[in-house]
């Protein structure tokens, strides 16, 4: 499992890049002033960034209960990428609404918008932080191991 200090950083470094990429093509996208969309970038940052740590934390436990490891295949990476956008999504919603002075439906599309740019990112950012960063308990030779011992203990 992955230290908080490692959870710590994972969850800054998304938050951050993230912002970099998604201020001003949100800007652009919905010819809005960087102003707009920074400020509305910064809520929505400070709110995936407690939501990173936890649903991460969250995820992980759960996939090492289930599976016995932390390593992600290709189909639990798209499991985690879509968790997390639908619920951050949904707590995000109103906050566009109401920033941005538009109506929910208005807020809703922006906040797809948000979600399509936020799924793709961070499927590759965890992808990326996984093989840069790598979690000792995801290594597959930890793994064989951690199922070899479950076999051997279970005859």
């Amino acid at each position: 499992m992955r230290t908080p200090k490692d959870r710590i950083r994972q969850a800054v470094s998304f938050e951050v890049i993230g912002l970099v990429l998604v201020i001003p093509l949100a800007s652009w996208a919905f010819d809005l002033p960087v102003s707009d969309t920074g400020v509305l970038g910064l809520i929505g940052a400070s709110l995936a960034t407690g939501w990173n740590y936890a649903f991460n934390l969250l995820f992980d436990h759960g996939l090492k209960r289930w599976r016995g490891t932390t390593r992600k295949t290709f189909r639990m990476r798209l499991v985690h990428a879509i968790s997390f956008e639908t619920g951050l999504m949904l707590a995000f919603l109103p906050i566009v609404a109401w920033w941005l002075e538009v109506g929910l439906a208005e807020a809703l599309v922006m906040d797809l918008s948000f979600v399509l740019f936020y799924l793709v990112y961070a499927f590759v950012f965890t992808w990326a932080y996984d093989t840069i960063f790598p979690d000792p308990d995801a290594s597959p030779s930890q793994a064989h191991r951690d199922s070899t011992a479950s076999l051997s203990s279970s005859r």
